[in-house]
């Protein structure tokens, strides 16, 4: 049962305190501006959480700074997605030509070091996957559709390598940022393994974002960059090219 509420100013804008006999949630709605039934839906997902918990009066503060990923895609309708498939010069050509994806940045997440370096990635001793990941506006683009891409752009039945890339940096992998994320991964997988869209079983792996680390300068938009190289001739271009004539409706205009 709600039994006040207080509207405090801080730094961060206004803070409202909800107190109920079980818990008293602060919410700070200086970048969350909905309707009170998504407020509600919150107070009664966290009260649920703490009538199951024997700590009584437990104070729950969320604020702009410790928003879950779902309550920032709803503040300014951006998500964020993070796939690993191989060598990110190849997977960042290929998503930053989709329409609704508004950034693209390759890096390094999935392993056990802080702040690694290429250098240590390429020793395969981490634990990271070279990936990218990319902020999308969902209403042009779904994660569904995001998927479909990942996909179709590589092989995910290859464990630890695609094409001359070995290693576990290049596994193919999808890190999730929140359970609808999550769920959708796994019923694209399930489904692709039941109607044997591969010849193999895929081996990707399906887990939990965690610390993303934005690599090099020299990575950054590097096909758009370094088109002469060999690599980006012989072994990037062959796959864009591949790329927009599957998903010519989903490229961005002038990338046909």
């Amino acid at each position: 049962m709600l039994l006040k509420t207080v509207k405090e100013k801080n730094s961060l804008g206004y803070n409202y305190v909800y107190e109920t006999k079980q818990s008293i949630f602060v919410f700070n709605m200086n970048r969350i501006k909905h309707s009170h039934s998504i407020l509600a839906a919150f107070i009664f997902t966290f009260s649920s959480c703490a009538n199951s918990s024997n700590n009584n009066n437990k104070i729950v503060k969320l604020n702009s700074f410790m928003m879950t990923q779902h309550i920032e895609t709803l503040s300014n309708g951006i998500d964020t997605a993070t796939f690993a498939s191989g060598c990110f010069w190849c997977t960042e050509a290929i998503f930053l030509e989709l329409k609704g994806v508004l950034k693209v940045e390759s890096g390094y997440t999935g392993g056990t070091i802080k702040n690694p370096s290429y250098k240590e990635i390429c020793s395969g001793l981490t634990g990271h996957a070279e990936v990218i990941q990319l902020t999308y506006d969902p209403k042009v683009i779904s994660f569904d559709e995001l998927l479909e891409v990942f996909w179709k752009t590589h092989d995910p039945t290859t464990l630890n390598k695609q094409g001359a890339d070995a290693g576990t940096q290049y596994r193919s992998a999808v890190f999730y940022h929140n359970t609808s994320q999550k769920k959708l991964a796994e019923r694209y997988k399930k489904e692709l393994d039941a109607s044997k869209a591969f010849n193999n079983p895929i081996v990707t792996e399906l887990t939990a974002a965690t610390k993303f680390y934005k690599a090099e300068g020299y990575h950054q938009n590097y096909f758009n960059q370094n088109g002469d190289q060999p690599y980006c001739s012989y072994v990037i271009q062959p796959k864009l090219d591949k790329f927009r004539k599957v998903f010519p409706d989903k490229l961005k205009r002038g990338k046909m």
